[in-house]
């Protein structure tokens, strides 16, 4: 039987030499550097907005437009990347690359140039951008999951059909009165967390057991099971729960079900055992802020306490932003042929994003100092993300190490 390796077909020479830029070689390279510079300049933009310095030329209200730049700006390209690597190595099929990658990056900065400036454009012309980028997105991920006959790999493509109809969600809140206020901020939160479950789940142990048995330590983690399938199940309970009826007792009861079961989940792939290397450690912290997060969401909406007010972000800010950066710096180092480890500025980025979404979930239990925290908060946000791509763009504009 053929390897995906061998399956793959070779891609002519005359194509490859026509592929002269690295940065479009593979997904990752242009996604993950999009990725990270919007993070930053996104969150530089709505620092002076929020403290009101700055009117912005949005057809969106400020606060949508934060929240919607972070899942369909910074969320979505990095999902983007991720896939578009993936999904060929699951599938054994040709990567994309060169013009038609070049294509849906400018699709992707077109939707965050018309959705800055929708108050000028319009608001109907920035959705119609924005949500294209999505749509040919998922064309282009179900066509290759399609023909591979990777059936196992469709619940991503059906997340990104998802995303679009939020995304376009958002645009039409307040337009038209049957969608309800925030249901698009929801859809991508919520199938960015769902994404985490199901990926993470994968992805987390199995790094964690390739590590622990190239150390020689364990036991190893726990392999997926029928526990496994529970907690998928509960989470995809809460979360439709949370999108649908976001205020109900009986979804804050989902959530904090979905949230045990997550944390439980977690303690199973032995992640105090990866300290050695913060590459590994910082999946298992991401998936950490998913559980922490969905349980605190739910003691919120159970409890009204206000001092709960920062559950959103520990699943934004922290599942999302740190599972983004986590896969981001180890897909990045992988794919260029770099050893997969954490170098010195590695591990600072992790620290900055770390301390980041500890003081944005905590400010809202201490308002004496609320304003300080949000704002060291969103500075270390953009310092991490700053210093992603100062480190890790000449990998992008690199060819493979081994070259």
């Amino acid at each position: 039987m053929a390897t995906a390796q061998t399956a793959r077909p070779a891609r002519p020479l005359q194509e490859r030499e026509a592929l002269s830029l690295p940065l479009l070689e593979a997904g990752f390279r242009p996604f993950f550097l999009l990725s990270g510079i919007w993070a930053a300049v996104a969150v530089g933009l709505w620092i002076p907005a929020y403290i009101g310095l700055l009117a912005f030329p949005s057809a969106l209200a400020p606060m949508t437009w934060h929240l919607h730049e972070a899942i369909y700006g910074f969320g979505v390209a990095a999902v983007a990347g991720f896939l578009l690597t993936a999904v060929p190595t699951w599938t054994g099929r040709v990567p994309i690359a060169g013009r038609p990658l070049a294509g849906l990056a400018l699709l992707w900065l077109a939707g965050r140039f018309f959705c800055f400036f929708s108050g000028f454009t319009g608001w109907q012309v920035a959705m119609v951008v924005d949500v294209a980028f999505l749509a040919v997105f998922f064309a282009v991920i179900a066509r290759e999951i399609l023909a591979g006959r990777n059936w196992r790999n469709l619940p991503p493509a059906i997340a990104v059909a998802i995303l679009a109809l939020g995304n376009a969600a958002v645009y039409l809140e307040g337009r038209w009165d049957w969608i309800p206020s925030g249901l698009g901020g929801r859809i991508g939160l919520a199938m960015l967390l769902l994404l985490i479950t199901l990926i993470g789940g994968r992805i987390i142990p199995a790094f964690t057991r390739n590590w622990l048995a190239k150390q020689q330590r364990g036991p190893l983690p726990i392999p997926f099971n029928s526990f496994d399938r529970v907690v998928l199940l509960a989470s995809v309970a809460g979360l439709l729960a949370w999108t649908a009826y976001p205020d109900a007792l009986l979804t804050g009861a989902l959530l904090l079900l979905a949230g045990i079961l997550n944390l439980s989940r977690l303690a199973r792939w032995r992640g105090f055992a990866t300290f050695a290397e913060p590459l590994l450690t910082i999946l298992h912290l991401g998936y950490f802020w998913l559980g922490f997060g969905l349980l605190l969401l739910g003691l919120e909406l159970i409890l009204s306490e206000p001092s709960l007010r920062g559950a959103l972000h520990a699943l934004a800010a922290g599942a999302a932003g740190t599972m983004i950066l986590a896969v981001m710096t180890r897909a990045s180092l992988g794919h260029s042929g770099r050893p997969l480890t954490a170098g010195q500025g590695t591990c600072v980025c992790y620290l900055l994003l770390t301390a980041a979404v500890v003081m944005r979930v905590v400010s809202p239990a201490v308002p004496a100092i609320e304003i300080s925290l949000l704002s060291f908060s969103a500075l270390a946000w953009i310092a991490a993300f700053g210093l992603f791509v100062t480190l890790y763009s000449p990998l992008f504009f690199r060819r493979h190490a081994s070259s």
